[in-house]
């Protein structure tokens, strides 16, 4: 059985591609790290020192972006795309995960 096709990814700049790489690896990270969610010192400290490296390349896809005069963030596209990338999913992993208490 084949799976179904994803949408396509909406056209987007090359900085606005490593913007959106770069958020979805940090977020990514972020929830390894969660307390909430995490269930290893090690595993979360690793992904703690990888954070430092996705922000410095969030940080230069955004500065790419401005001396690029590309001085907006389109939502809306860029919202599709963290859709079409699983973003839903993905960020799930930061919030509080539903209380077990009644």
């Amino acid at each position: 059985m084949l799976l179904p096709e994803l949408p396509p990814l909406p056209a987007l700049t090359r900085a606005e591609g490593e913007l959106i790489d770069s958020y979805l690896e940090g977020v990514d990270l972020l929830g390894r790290i969660n307390p909430a969610r995490a269930t290893h010192t090690y595993g979360a400290l690793r992904a703690a020192q990888a954070l430092i490296g996705r922000a410095s390349a969030l940080r230069d896809a955004l500065t790419l972006m401005h001396l690029r005069g590309e001085s907006e963030v389109h939502p809306a596209t860029l919202g599709q795309a963290l859709r079409v990338l699983d973003g839903d999913r993905r960020t799930r992993r930061v919030t509080l995960p539903p209380s077990t208490e009644n």
